[in-house]
């Protein structure tokens, strides 16, 4: 497969370019449908589906970080796209961070949540655990997954069968075919990358995450020229947790540095 050949992805509204990438395991309607409907007045939004997701074939090889980016780009240029706002959540952020290192002239500002610079050993043992559980145990894995990204004010407001019905849920959404994805997830390392970044950009990190905690986006937006960080309540999950709050967040930012550019 050609390293730039687009990706199946979503497309709405008209005006401006914003580019969505959604997080391993879910896609870009899962992640992003509130946001595209919130938006598409003012915004042409294009949220690509990453290998193994949506309608986009799984890699028969291992997924390449700087490939996957420039699929990103040929998406966004083939809905029409040249310069974009980009918004990435989880492995989603990652790959808008090799974007904006390798294409800066197309992305007009970035927006991260949940990104990180470099998979360390302890998240490598965590992403092989979902890996294994994913080939073994799926109802087992979602429960983990759930303790895991979700919050303690989400966690603490449910009860037995709220659970229940919310692991049944994550289940039906996995699917072996986002190996890949989680296999990217251990060998990301972006230092030489991360300092050519020269969009305006928002570092967005959840105070509860325990898939990639908070320090994780204060190095990346320690390593980045043009940097807001602004850390939220709420876990690694918070498209889900709390969408109202992180969609909010993402159309305030997007809203005023397309305002500054018309200046």
């Amino acid at each position: 497969m050609a390293s730039c050949e687009p990706l199946d992805h979503v497309v709405a509204g008209s005006g401006p370019g914003l580019v969505l990438i959604h997080g391993t395991g879910a896609d870009a309607t899962s992640n992003w449908g509130p946001l595209i409907d919130a938006v598409r007045d003012r915004y042409t939004v294009v949220a690509p589906n990453l290998p193994g997701a949506g309608a986009t074939p799984v890699d028969l090889a291992p997924l390449d970080l700087d490939s996957l980016a420039d699929r990103v780009v040929a998406t966004a240029r083939a809905a029409g796209l040249e310069r974009f706002h980009l918004v990435g959540h989880s492995v989603g952020a990652v790959t808008a961070t090799a974007v904006a290192a390798r294409h800066p002239d197309a992305v007009t500002s970035l927006v991260l949540h949940a990104g990180w610079v470099r998979t360390t050993q302890r998240e490598a043992f965590m992403f092989d655990l979902w890996a294994r559980l994913l080939r073994t145990d799926p109802a087992l894995l979602a429960r983990q997954l759930i303790l895991s990204a979700m919050g303690p004010g989400l966690l603490g407001a449910l009860d037995d069968a709220q659970f229940a019905e919310l692991a049944a849920g994550f289940t039906a959404m996995l699917d072996e075919r986002i190996l890949g994805q989680i296999e990217l997830d251990t060998r990301i390392d972006l230092r030489d990358a991360v300092g050519r970044i020269t969009a305006p950009t928002l570092v967005l990190s959840s105070a509860d995450d325990q898939i990639i905690p908070p320090h994780h986006q204060r190095e990346l937006a320690a390593a980045i020229q043009q940097v807001d960080h602004l850390q939220v309540p709420g876990g690694h999950g918070l498209p889900f947790e709390d969408p109202a709050r992180f969609f909010s967040i993402i159309t305030e930012y997007v809203d005023k540095q397309q305002a500054q550019g018309q200046v």
